[in-house]
């Protein structure tokens, strides 16, 4: 990660447009919040935001632009994804905050 790393403060990641890193992440997030629905409702379409804090492991805050299927319409969600040490993956939170 290009930011700097402090204990528990929320750092913004820069080149996170080019990370695929934070894209992996992103659809995740998606991919779990579909699992959850149990469907495809929504369609990953770009990172718009990205921030990381140091927990036990990281916490990802990512500003995604998805498509939802069901609406047919772009919309703006807020997402958590917490990367533990072991580098498992566990989605926290998935709120929508707008439309793109």
């Amino acid at each position: 990660m290009a930011a700097s790393t402090t204990s528990g403060g929320i750092t913004p990641i820069k080149g996170f447009e080019n990370s695929l890193e934070i894209e992996c992440l992103a659809r995740f997030a998606v991919d779990e919040y579909n699992k959850k629905q149990n469907a495809l409702v929504l369609e990953f379409k770009k990172v718009l935001d990205a921030k990381q804090q140091v927990v036990a492991g990281f916490m990802f805050y990512l500003t995604l632009e998805v498509f939802d299927r069901v609406e047919k319409k772009k919309r703006v969600c807020d997402t958590k994804v917490w990367v533990k040490p072991d580098n498992c993956k566990e989605l926290q939170e998935f709120k929508f905050v707008g439309d793109a």
